[in-house]
């Protein structure tokens, strides 16, 4: 079983920025498609940004332009780069790997406890 630890979350005002990592042991991030996503209070999980093994991305319309999602191979670490940060932008941030199945793609590790991410107004 693939294990990922999140963090970098942290408070800031609207308008900050924060740098998210995701590290994970062996070539699991290297190799894998990578997902960032996140969960608010009282909402369903919901996907944030996803990067391919050979570096393409894909980001939700709600962060586009505004978060860069990014992997550093000799580190197998997965960083997520969040710039202009809202107030919705509030919840826990998770990193997990992507498998395709059936046509589309799910997570495809146990999901770790995450990092908080909190904007302040």
């Amino acid at each position: 079983q693939v294990q990922l630890v999140e963090s970098g979350g942290g408070l800031v005002q609207a308008g900050g920025s924060l740098r998210l990592s995701c590290a994970a042991s062996g070539t699991i991030i290297s190799i894998n498609h990578m997902g960032w996503y996140r969960q608010a209070p009282g909402k369903q999980r919901e996907r944030v940004a996803t990067i391919t093994s050979d570096g393409n991305t894909n980001y939700a319309d709600f962060v586009k332009g505004r978060f860069t999602i990014a992997r550093d191979n000799a580190k197998n670490t997965l960083y997520l780069q969040m710039n202009s940060l809202k107030p919705e932008d509030t919840a826990v941030y998770y990193c997990n790997t992507r498998i395709y199945l059936r046509g589309t793609y799910y997570p495809g590790g146990t999901w770790g406890q995450g990092t908080q991410v909190t904007i302040s107004s």
